[in-house]
């Protein structure tokens, strides 16, 4: 990534949902690069753009609630306001919701950053019958305040000239809030024991240390061991003169002086009658209604569009037409003229070549499923719907030691495993993160193994139900036991809402994209590395040796010989498995029952090897080796109850 050294830099902060990405857009155009922020796993997105003649750095910064941090985003946006020490901070919020969002700007006061307020989403502030007086607002707040809808352009070239204007003016910290004066005299008392300077102003360092912010002290630590103690001892003295949590009595004292200044700057007036749109919102976010919501789009989105749309028609005119009918026979026919060696024959084509099989199963299967699912994530997601559902699933999500913001991975793992496990970063505990990324593993199939499963299993409807209530169930009842074996505190959830709107084509089709390109440049080379492994392996003996070693085992679930070759596939990519099922199946080589045990047991057995290594990245080497250790001998067992279960009951289709 490009370094900035030099040039002014401009961070945009505010709690997701708010509309800081669309002013980060519509700031730097395509000047954007996105990296992890050095020493996490947290991404920042950095562009440039132009104000006037000169040109500035614009950093999009994880979504921040308050600027003491609970979750990783936080953490590294305040780390990065610390370290980077931006020429000008743009805290952006939502306009409806001012009272929920302008204590970070309190607090980024109190730090003593330059800074501006940018009030988004007006459109729906008026819509709620808010008129917000920003003069009022600005003097009070004692920065310039800009009132913006990011999503029409409004505003926007005002922010610019404001930006312009600003980015060099002299930052100055002001105590917007008077605390209890034993508040105030701790303040007063630790501040004048701070003999070093710091980029945030001596209050709010004061404030972080009564709140007992363990950054912070460990800098108070190091940058003041002279006065160390007596500071600690300042904060236990007021601690102990208090009933409840220092955080808590500091938080209510600046949510009363936020009451006041909204009570000057904002009024309400009649607000208009609910749209259906808002309605609908509701609607969603409710059982009784939200559920069959639910139904509906996942039957509309993933059985029908991703599952028969990429999986059937798309698949079937790519893999059949394209490939098997044409590309294939003409890709054999030249390798069997043009080079002797039978050994490298069997490399480039053939059964198991890199391009009858590798590439054929990427470009002409998967690809096209996965374009499918991406597609339709991105219009769900533009919708403004995954927040809704988010809210919808929380409670249930509780159950298995999560919470509704963990809807995002899981949903997104419908796509790709190895995506959803980097997004697990975003939830809030460790063992959020450990939960999910264990249930990714096991429980939630990619968007190649659902499309074809769902295409494979939709001519039979009890096999298609079959094989999602054991998924289901295994989902909800091993996350139920991993919660309850793994020690922690119930995740709490808190999300802002953004507006229910029609997806915005462009937004769909950039995002779409992106992602395909993401998953096409990881997919090829791994497949490409995947059939020159089976070559390598039927060229020494080892390919057949280890299908010989599975067979006893897909015998013991009453699968035929063949499905061997199935889950050693599955071993070197998830999807490749899937593909592999969907030749088998083709063929006609298994019985209604045969398939559905056996995408059971696919869907459950043991992540792909990209999924392992960014499972090992983000949770480590000994988590990683435990779920697949757990994984792997589960997804027989799980089978062979299944299939003894239906033979037993004499169910056959």
């Amino acid at each position: 990534m490009q370094e900035f050294n030099t040039t002014p830099k401009i961070a945009l902060v505010g709690t997701p949902n708010v509309g800081k990405s669309v002013i980060f857009n519509a700031l730097t155009g395509a000047y954007v690069t996105v990296s992890n922020y050095p020493g996490t796993t947290v991404e920042v997105s950095r562009g440039k753009a132009r104000l006037g003649k000169d040109q500035v750095e614009v950093i999009d910064t994880p979504g921040m609630y308050s600027f003491l941090p609970i979750t990783a985003e936080e953490n590294v946006t305040r780390q990065l306001l610390l370290r980077e020490k931006p020429d000008l901070v743009v805290h952006v919020v939502d306009g409806k919701n001012l009272e929920r969002m302008l204590p970070l700007t309190i607090q980024l006061r109190e730090a003593g950053f330059n800074m501006i307020l940018t009030i988004n989403m007006m459109d729906e502030a008026r819509h709620f019958g808010l008129e917000i007086d920003r003069e009022a607002l600005s003097q009070q707040l004692g920065i310039p305040v800009i009132l913006t809808t990011a999503s029409l352009g409004e505003g926007l070239g005002e922010l610019r000239t404001t930006l312009r204007d600003f980015i060099s003016s002299e930052a100055t910290a002001e105590a917007l809030v008077q605390y209890d004066s034993s508040i105030e005299t701790a303040i007063s008392n630790i501040g004048s024991l701070l003999e070093h300077e710091y980029i945030m102003a001596k209050r709010s360092i004061s404030l972080l240390l009564l709140q007992e912010d363990q950054d912070i002290q460990e800098l108070i630590k190091d940058k003041e061991p002279r006065n160390h103690q007596k500071i600690l001892g300042i904060t236990r003295e007021i601690k102990a003169s208090f009933n409840e949590p220092l955080s808590y009595a500091i938080s209510i004292q600046r949510q009363k002086r936020i009451k006041e200044i909204i009570a000057s700057s904002v009024k309400q007036g009649e607000s208009r009658p609910l749209s259906f749109t808002e309605h609908l919102s509701k609607w969603m976010m409710q059982p009784l209604t939200g559920i069959p919501i639910l139904l509906f789009v996942v039957y509309v989105g993933l059985f029908k569009f991703v599952g028969e749309f990429g999986a059937g028609t798309i698949v079937d005119f790519i893999e059949g037409e394209l490939f098997e009918e044409r590309l294939n026979p003409w890709i054999d026919s030249m390798v069997l003229t043009y080079i002797p060696w039978p050994s490298l024959q069997q490399l480039l084509a053939l059964d198991y070549g890199i391009f009858t099989m590798g590439i054929r199963y990427a470009v002409a299967i998967v690809l096209p499923i996965v374009g499918a699912f991406f597609l339709f994530f991105s219009l769900i997601e533009d919708s403004g719907y995954l927040p809704r559902l988010a809210m919808l699933v929380d409670r249930l999500f509780k159950k298995i030691g999560l919470s509704g913001r963990a809807v995002i991975p899981m949903t997104l793992g419908f796509g790709c495993g190895t995506m959803a496990t980097m997004v697990t970063r975003t939830l809030e505990t460790r063992r959020e993160r450990i939960i999910s990324t264990f249930l990714l593993a096991l429980a939630v199939p990619c968007s190649a193994q659902l499309g074809l499963i769902l295409a494979l299993l939709a001519g039979t409807p009890l096999g298609l139900a079959i094989w999602a209530g054991t998924v289901a169930l295994v989902f909800l009842l091993i996350g139920y036991l991993t919660a309850k074996l793994i020690p922690g505190e119930q995740p709490s959830f808190y999300m802002e809402l953004p507006p229910l709107r029609m997806p915005k084509l462009s937004n769909v089709l950039y995002k779409t994209l992106a992602r395909m390109q993401w998953y096409f440049v990881e997919i090829v080379p791994l497949f490409i590395l995947a059939s020159v492994l089976i070559w390598f392996g039927h060229l020494t003996g080892g390919f057949d040796k280890m299908i010989s070693l599975l067979i006893p085992v897909v015998n013991w679930l009453n699968l035929p010989d063949s499905t061997a070759e199935v889950f050693l596939f599955g071993f070197f990519r998830r999807d490749y498995g899937a593909a592999g099922l969907y030749d088998l199946a083709q063929s006609g080589a298994l019985t209604g029952l045969q398939l559905t045990v056996t995408a059971v047991t696919l869907t459950l057995f043991v992540p792909c090897i990209a999924h392992f290594i960014v499972a090992i990245k983000e949770r480590g080497w000994k988590t990683a080796i435990l779920m697949v250790l757990f994984i792997f001998p589960f997804a027989f067992l799980v089978g062979k109850v299944l299939s003894t279960l239906l033979i037993t009951l004499g169910i056959n289709f």
